[in-house]
Protein backbone atom coordinates (compact mmCIF):
# COMPACT_ATOMS: atom_id res chain seq x y z
CA UNK A 1 0.00 0.00 0.00
CA UNK A 2 2.49 2.59 0.94
CA UNK A 3 4.73 2.00 -2.52
CA UNK A 4 1.11 2.81 -4.23
CA UNK A 5 0.65 5.69 -2.24
CA UNK A 6 4.18 7.18 -2.99
CA UNK A 7 3.48 6.80 -6.72
CA UNK A 8 0.40 8.50 -6.78
CA UNK A 9 1.91 11.40 -4.70
CA UNK A 10 5.14 11.62 -6.84
CA UNK A 11 2.65 12.06 -10.39
CA UNK A 12 2.68 15.82 -11.48
CA UNK A 13 -1.24 15.06 -13.11
CA UNK A 14 -2.42 13.76 -9.64
CA UNK A 15 -0.44 17.12 -7.99
CA UNK A 16 -2.52 19.45 -10.79
CA UNK A 17 -5.21 17.96 -9.96
CA UNK A 18 -5.44 18.33 -6.33
CA UNK A 19 -4.14 21.88 -6.51
CA UNK A 20 -6.60 22.93 -8.71
CA UNK A 21 -9.67 20.75 -6.87
CA UNK A 22 -8.43 22.56 -3.78
CA UNK A 23 -7.84 25.97 -5.10
CA UNK A 24 -11.71 26.17 -6.43
CA UNK A 25 -12.33 25.31 -2.52
CA UNK A 26 -9.77 27.99 -1.81
CA UNK A 27 -11.91 30.68 -3.66
CA UNK A 28 -15.21 29.49 -2.67
CA UNK A 29 -15.12 31.24 0.66
CA UNK A 30 -14.20 34.65 -1.19
CA UNK A 31 -16.89 34.23 -3.41
CA UNK A 32 -19.27 32.92 -1.49
CA UNK A 33 -20.62 36.61 0.08
CA UNK A 34 -21.50 36.84 -3.86
CA UNK A 35 -23.29 33.82 -4.53
CA UNK A 36 -20.98 33.19 -6.99
CA UNK A 37 -18.71 30.07 -7.96
CA UNK A 38 -15.48 29.90 -9.23
CA UNK A 39 -15.75 29.41 -12.55
CA UNK A 40 -19.24 32.34 -12.42
CA UNK A 41 -15.86 33.85 -11.36
CA UNK A 42 -14.13 32.98 -14.19
CA UNK A 43 -16.36 34.39 -16.71
CA UNK A 44 -16.74 37.62 -15.08
CA UNK A 45 -12.96 38.04 -15.11
CA UNK A 46 -13.31 37.81 -18.69
CA UNK A 47 -15.92 40.19 -19.39
CA UNK A 48 -14.38 42.67 -16.88
CA UNK A 49 -12.05 42.75 -19.23
CA UNK A 50 -13.32 42.77 -22.38
CA UNK A 51 -17.03 43.65 -21.39
CA UNK A 52 -19.37 42.54 -24.68
CA UNK A 53 -18.62 39.25 -26.11
CA UNK A 54 -19.73 36.28 -28.56
CA UNK A 55 -20.62 33.64 -26.13
CA UNK A 56 -18.72 31.31 -28.15
CA UNK A 57 -15.66 33.41 -27.54
CA UNK A 58 -16.03 33.83 -24.50
CA UNK A 59 -16.07 29.54 -24.40
CA UNK A 60 -12.98 29.36 -25.74
CA UNK A 61 -10.86 31.82 -24.15
CA UNK A 62 -12.37 30.09 -20.62
CA UNK A 63 -11.64 26.72 -22.16
CA UNK A 64 -15.63 25.57 -21.23
CA UNK A 65 -17.66 24.20 -24.22
CA UNK A 66 -21.33 25.23 -24.70
CA UNK A 67 -22.48 22.41 -22.38
CA UNK A 68 -21.09 23.68 -19.57
CA UNK A 69 -20.93 27.21 -20.37
CA UNK A 70 -24.86 27.79 -21.52
CA UNK A 71 -26.59 26.84 -18.24
CA UNK A 72 -24.02 28.59 -16.32
CA UNK A 73 -24.94 31.55 -18.15
CA UNK A 74 -28.64 30.96 -17.58
CA UNK A 75 -27.68 30.83 -14.16
CA UNK A 76 -25.84 34.40 -14.20
CA UNK A 77 -28.16 36.14 -15.57
CA UNK A 78 -31.27 35.16 -13.30
CA UNK A 79 -28.84 36.09 -10.69
CA UNK A 80 -28.76 39.59 -12.95
CA UNK A 81 -24.68 39.70 -12.97
CA UNK A 82 -24.66 39.26 -16.99
CA UNK A 83 -27.32 39.82 -19.73
CA UNK A 84 -27.60 37.71 -23.31
CA UNK A 85 -28.59 38.94 -26.71
CA UNK A 86 -28.63 37.69 -30.06
CA UNK A 87 -27.04 39.39 -33.02
CA UNK A 88 -28.92 41.42 -35.21
CA UNK A 89 -27.29 40.46 -38.38
CA UNK A 90 -27.32 36.77 -37.42
CA UNK A 91 -29.91 35.11 -35.05
CA UNK A 92 -27.00 32.26 -34.15
CA UNK A 93 -24.53 34.65 -32.51
CA UNK A 94 -25.44 35.35 -28.63
CA UNK A 95 -23.39 37.28 -27.40
CA UNK A 96 -23.13 38.30 -23.21
CA UNK A 97 -22.22 41.12 -21.39
CA UNK A 98 -22.28 42.62 -17.90
CA UNK A 99 -25.03 44.11 -16.01
CA UNK A 100 -24.61 47.07 -14.08
CA UNK A 101 -24.94 45.21 -11.22
CA UNK A 102 -21.56 42.93 -12.40
CA UNK A 103 -20.04 46.89 -13.05
CA UNK A 104 -20.54 47.97 -9.77
CA UNK A 105 -20.11 45.00 -7.74
CA UNK A 106 -16.12 44.16 -9.41
CA UNK A 107 -14.48 46.28 -6.66
CA UNK A 108 -16.02 44.01 -3.98
CA UNK A 109 -15.40 40.93 -5.69
CA UNK A 110 -11.73 41.55 -7.03
CA UNK A 111 -10.74 42.99 -2.87
CA UNK A 112 -12.28 39.67 -1.84
CA UNK A 113 -10.62 37.20 -3.89
CA UNK A 114 -7.03 39.30 -3.32
CA UNK A 115 -7.79 38.71 0.61
CA UNK A 116 -8.47 35.06 0.21
CA UNK A 117 -5.12 34.93 -2.04
CA UNK A 118 -3.02 36.97 0.23
CA UNK A 119 -3.53 34.34 3.27
CA UNK A 120 -1.31 32.53 1.27
CA UNK A 121 1.55 34.40 1.57
CA UNK A 122 3.46 34.64 -1.43
CA UNK A 123 5.82 36.94 -2.41
CA UNK A 124 5.22 38.60 -5.94
CA UNK A 125 8.14 36.76 -6.95
CA UNK A 126 6.85 33.26 -5.83
CA UNK A 127 4.03 34.19 -8.02
CA UNK A 128 5.11 35.48 -10.52
CA UNK A 129 7.57 32.28 -10.75
CA UNK A 130 4.63 29.35 -10.35
CA UNK A 131 2.70 31.33 -12.89
CA UNK A 132 4.96 31.60 -15.35
CA UNK A 133 6.01 27.51 -14.79
CA UNK A 134 2.57 26.70 -15.12
CA UNK A 135 1.80 28.73 -18.15
CA UNK A 136 4.66 26.79 -19.40
CA UNK A 137 3.67 23.46 -18.76
CA UNK A 138 0.08 24.29 -19.76
CA UNK A 139 1.65 25.21 -23.08
CA UNK A 140 3.30 22.00 -23.99
CA UNK A 141 0.92 19.94 -22.80
CA UNK A 142 -1.16 21.65 -25.57
CA UNK A 143 1.63 21.57 -28.06
CA UNK A 144 1.65 17.63 -27.45
CA UNK A 145 -2.22 17.66 -27.98
CA UNK A 146 -1.65 18.57 -31.29
CA UNK A 147 -1.48 22.47 -31.08
CA UNK A 148 -5.02 22.91 -30.27
CA UNK A 149 -5.88 25.85 -27.99
CA UNK A 150 -9.35 25.02 -27.56
CA UNK A 151 -10.88 26.30 -30.97
CA UNK A 152 -12.95 23.75 -31.12
CA UNK A 153 -14.68 23.19 -27.86
CA UNK A 154 -17.79 25.44 -28.88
Amino acid sequence: MASQKRILEEQLCFSIYTASREFTKFYRQALEPFQLTYPQYLVLLALWEEPKQLVKELGSHLALDSGTLTPMLKRMENMEWVKRSRSKDDERKVYIELTEKAKDMKQAVLESVDDCIAKLAFTQEDYLQMLQGVQELTTKIQENNGGIKNEKII
